[in-house]
């Protein structure tokens, strides 16, 4: 999702709990991975993989100088042929360890077998935070967690996409003297997407 269309969807959610919500939860993603050097992973459920968190998360990591950013996208079914950056299984998450992120995004409840796997990699040491429905189970295993309410106005990808800008935005402080160019970018699609000045 472009600036302008981020800087759009953080004025339709000006006023309610969200923009807070999303920046916090990326905080907490940030603040897990960047004194650690990375170690990401990303997961979804059996029925749902996380493509999109995990190219946008890609981009957000280019575009802020934050290569911590960048997850290893583990998968619940890997093919033959799939490329490199595809064929992380599961076991990954047995594998994960102090000092390693496990973000898990669930729209839906996840299956006893990946709780299982959190499990382990929670008592492991790694840090687990959860994306989705709220799933009781889940959450509880999580330390930190973000439930997104199945509603017309807001859904899952919607605060993906928001977790994601905020993640990459706040990654470093701003140069001295000189703006960003993502802060530039990001206040001009500001102006582009104000009202006129009324004039009296």
């Amino acid at each position: 999702m472009d600036a302008v269309r981020v800087a759009l969807l953080r004025e339709v959610l000006a006023g309610t709990e969200w923009l807070g919500a999303t920046r916090r939860f990326a905080g907490a993603l940030r603040s897990s991975v960047v004194p650690h050097g990375g170690g990401l992973l990303l997961v979804g459920t059996r029925a749902y993989e996380p493509w999109h968190l995990a190219a946008h998360l890609v981009d957000e990591a280019a575009w802020s100088g934050t290569p911590e950013l960048t997850p290893t996208l583990v998968r619940h079914q890997v093919l033959a042929g799939d490329p490199a950056h595809l064929s992380t299984g599961l076991g990954r998450i047995e594998a994960a360890r102090r000092g390693e992120t496990l973000l898990v995004v669930a729209p839906d409840s996840p299956d006893a077998e990946l709780l299982t796997r959190v499990h382990d990699a929670r008592q492991a040491g790694a840090t687990v935070l959860a994306l989705g429905s709220g799933d009781r189970d889940l959450d509880a295993l999580s330390h930190d967690a973000l439930a997104v309410p199945q509603t017309p106005d807001l859904d899952l990808d919607t605060v993906q996409h928001l977790v994601s800008a905020a993640a990459g935005e706040n990654a470093l402080p701003e140069a001295r003297g000189r703006r960003r160019l993502r802060d530039r970018m990001s206040r001009l699609a500001d102006q582009l997407t104000s009202p006129p000045p009324t004039r009296w």
